[in-house]
């Protein structure tokens, strides 16, 4: 099962996945730090399917490199659905990637709230040619293995987008 993979492995099954579906992919990356470019570019050869990574820990890099509207922040906050929507389309809009994962969360062991605790994290995975999904996590752990969660999943969202592309492709 997928789930049970180290990052590592599923690295390497996105690799697979991407290769074989003709696409490639970015990362548009806050609270891991591009941990999940990281991961990809660990495998040799992943420039053939990864094209980059926005690493955009603040709100600012947010708005500057990946066109997030800076009023859905002020809205709905860093940490929200809609921003990581945002935080995706802008990814592949501003690359030549087909789909891309975006990640935005309280690692801890500061910062969370009552609304939004230490461990919430979203993810959305957007692809240019059928949409997106978007997910809001709370993850327990410490900040490292709040970080490790997300990057995983991240993964494993981005290796479904993959199948789901690739299938519709053939």
């Amino acid at each position: 099962m997928l789930t049970e993979k180290t990052v590592k492995e599923l690295a390497l099954a996105l690799g697979e996945k991407l290769t074989n579906a003709g696409l490639v992919a970015t990362t548009a990356e806050s609270c891991t730090g591009g941990g999940v470019a990281y991961a990809i570019t660990e495998i040799s050869g992943s420039s053939l399917w990864f094209d980059r990574s926005f690493v955009t820990y603040s709100n600012g890099a947010k708005t500057q490199m990946l066109d997030v509207d800076p009023e859905l922040i002020n809205t709905f906050g860093a940490v929200s659905k809609e921003v990581v929507n945002a935080m995706a389309i802008g990814a592949v809009k501003n690359s030549d990637a087909d789909i891309a994962v975006a990640i935005s969360g309280i690692a801890g062991p500061e910062g969370g709230s009552e609304e939004k605790p230490v461990g919430t994290v979203c993810i959305a995975w957007y692809n240019a040619h059928s949409g997106h999904k978007t997910e809001s996590y709370l993850f327990v752990g410490n900040r490292s293995e709040v970080r490790t969660q997300a990057i995983r999943l991240a993964l494993l969202g981005l290796i479904e987008n993959a199948d789901a592309l690739g299938s519709a492709q053939i």
